[in-house]
């Protein structure tokens, strides 16, 4: 046998051996639900082959595609949760079409100190100055922080309970429009 063909049947016994623990790996990772590592192994793996990753920050930057993956899915849960209807934010909102809007107490309710003190923010005023716009913008703003949202015009809200009202169902509807966190709605009249 040749230095070569030990070489061959080193690399042979090494790649079985490298296959054995890949497929062990891979299958504790989905039996433990760590899709994000799951994902992301052939490429951290060749990292570390590569010499690019030490065994340290091979598991530290697995564990950070982990928590970057539940991050992700947790926002976009939240985000559907929300029922906004249009995905907006406050960066692209045009003031200076709305110059009856107050621009500087938006950017003010947008720093989200109403939230983290437990405050509720309503808007209201005529139609098409922007409210709704707005009240997704804080909303989104507010998931991106973390928290739960429940985007309804206040029409659709009033509704809800008035039905729930007539059917009896009032108390389960409440329960329905309760989110622990943060609701935004918009209204384009108030009544006295």
């Amino acid at each position: 046998m040749t230095n070569d063909d030990r070489d061959d049947h080193r690399h042979e016994e090494r790649s079985g051996v490298m296959t054995i623990m890949d497929t062990t790996l891979r299958d504790a990772l989905r039996a433990l639900k760590l899709s994000g590592m799951l994902e992301t192994l052939d490429a951290r793996l060749a990292q570390a082959h590569g010499g690019e990753l030490g065994h340290l920050e091979f598991l530290q930057t697995l564990c950070q595609d982990e928590i970057t993956r539940r991050d992700t899915v947790a926002f976009q849960r939240r985000l559907a949760r929300a029922k906004f209807e249009q995905q907006v934010t406050l960066e692209e909102f045009d003031f200076t079409a709305s110059p009856k809007l107050p621009a500087a107490q938006i950017r003010d309710l947008a720093a989200l100190r109403w939230l983290h003190t437990g405050e509720s923010v309503i808007l209201f005023g005529p139609v098409g100055v922007g409210k709704t716009h707005v009240a997704q913008a804080l909303g989104h703003l507010a998931i991106r922080q973390g928290a739960n949202v429940r985007f309804a015009k206040t029409s659709r809200i009033l509704a809800d309970l008035a039905g729930g009202h007539a059917d009896r169902t009032w108390a389960a509807v409440c329960a329905s429009w309760y989110v622990p966190t943060c609701s935004s709605s918009t209204t384009s009249r108030c009544a006295s």
